[in-house]
């Protein structure tokens, strides 16, 4: 069983943006579509360390500041002709609280 931890207000992430959450394993980025999902992707690019997090959200995609790559927010995926993934984490809303995976909270670096 998943058990989740509260990281704030669903309204705390503006609609089709993202907030960052810090973790001692590396960063999470937070996002949030235009109808109120939510995703949890690690907030650096695959192709040349771009921060997820400063892309742009659209649908259920977030498009690389850097250089474009598309990354499908559900399974992570790279979308086109572009390879490659960002790992994703279990997150949920819940009367209008944002939870994450507390296993993911807790993690240590090696």
């Amino acid at each position: 069983m998943t058990i989740f931890v509260d990281i704030g207000a669903l309204s705390d992430v503006p609609q089709q943006g993202a907030r960052v959450v810090k973790t001692q394993t590396g960063c999470i980025a937070v996002f949030r579509t235009a109808d109120d999902r939510v995703f949890a992707l690690d907030d650096r690019c695959p192709h040349k360390g771009g921060p997820l997090s400063e892309g742009i959200v659209h649908g259920t995609s977030v498009t690389c500041p850097l250089h474009n790559w598309v990354f499908d927010m559900n399974s992570g995926e790279a979308q086109g002709a572009d390879e490659g993934a960002v790992r994703t984490y279990p997150i949920r809303v819940e009367n209008g609280r944002i939870l994450i995976s507390a296993e993911l909270m807790a993690r240590r670096a090696a």
